[in-house]
């Protein structure tokens, strides 16, 4: 009895410890962007340092909902053993563990928001999807958005919308005249000839920049086109570096762009780790591939980067590192 109080204990101290240190993470980063020195604020943010989450809506996935139609395998290895899949598809799929809000606060700015139509569903609501769908609907995860930028009026998103699993034409234009009307004036529009800073972004009261992979969005000057994404697809964190350093050497796209730090498990891997989940193929290796972050620079040159994404940013690795680069030094408090 005596042991099991001390371990008891010992754990609600780490729980603690845990949730100070993600405050303290979250009071600083909640407005990295207004607290940026002004000699960044003309630069353009295609060359700042931004951090991102991968897959960032996975925090809320529903294992009640139907699987995605496009995974063939799933669906069927769900049909016969569900009871075996489900679990599985939600330990591998889930790549974050915290809220809009939450990832906000920490100081995320990039979201990569995979958009779908539920299967047979007779509403009009759409989803977040990876492997199987959200409980959370587009609209509410938009509103939510939009709350925390109202009461942050410095700070600016970069919202990219792709997927679009089984959705018409329709659908399309009904969310996207939805963004425009929950965003109205907060949206930098594409079709604008001044160049992305912060300065301009503030004199224009504007907050919101929307991706759209599809080529619905040429239709609309308030839309941007979709962001490139560097995905290495392997859960070999050293792969993961020489991938990013190849694509590196080749010359970073022009405007925004993603490098994803994001490790990705295959049929194989998952089988022979049955028992673990993304997020412990993740967090092991978080350490290198932050210190592999940070020994890279920003800037136009043809080796810089841009837009950092990965998983589990809850963790309070990714931020900071990725903040780093903007050429100052990111302590506990404030940025000096």
């Amino acid at each position: 009895m005596a042991h099991t109080s001390i371990t008891k204990k010992m754990t609600d101290s780490r729980r603690k410890e845990q949730i100070s240190f993600s405050s303290l993470l979250q009071n600083q980063f909640a407005h990295w962007m207004s607290d940026l020195p002004e000699k960044l604020w003309d630069e353009s943010l295609c060359n700042l340092a931004i951090p991102g989450s991968h897959d960032s809506m996975t925090y809320c996935l529903d294992l009640n909902s139907p699987i995605k139609p496009s995974d063939k395998i799933l669906n069927y290895l769900d049909h016969v053993i569900p009871c075996i899949i489900r679990p599985e598809i939600y330990r591998w799929c889930r790549t974050q563990e915290s809220s809009i809000t939450e990832q906000l606060e920490a100081g995320i700015r990039f979201f990569d928001l995979r958009i779908a139509h539920k299967p047979n569903d007779t509403s009009d609501h759409l989803h977040f999807v990876h492997g199987i769908f959200t409980t959370v609907t587009v609209l509410e995860a938009l509103k939510e958005f939009g709350l925390w930028l109202k009461a942050h009026p410095k700070e600016v998103v970069i919202l990219a919308c792709r997927s679009f699993d089984g959705m018409n034409e329709q659908q399309h234009h009904e969310l996207i005249q939805e963004i425009k009307n929950l965003f109205e004036s907060k949206i930098y529009p594409k079709t604008s000839s001044e160049p992305v800073t912060l300065r301009r972004l503030w004199e224009l009261g504007c907050q919101v920049i929307i991706s759209y992979d599809d080529n619905i969005a040429k239709q609309y000057p308030e839309l941007w086109p979709g962001i490139p994404y560097w995905w290495a697809d392997t859960y070999d964190p050293k792969l993961l570096v020489q991938y990013l350093e190849n694509q590196k050497q080749a010359g970073r796209p022009d405007g925004f762009f993603v490098a994803g730090i994001n490790l990705t498990e295959d049929w194989w891997y998952i089988l022979t780790h049955l028992h673990s989940s993304l997020k412990r193929l993740t967090l092991p290796n978080y350490a290198y591939l932050s210190d592999w972050i940070k020994k890279q620079v920003t800037g136009p040159g043809k080796h810089c980067f841009n837009i950092i994404a990965g998983d589990f940013i809850g963790a309070g690795y990714l931020v900071p590192a990725v903040l780093s680069l903007n050429n100052i030094d990111v302590k506990i408090g404030r940025f000096y």
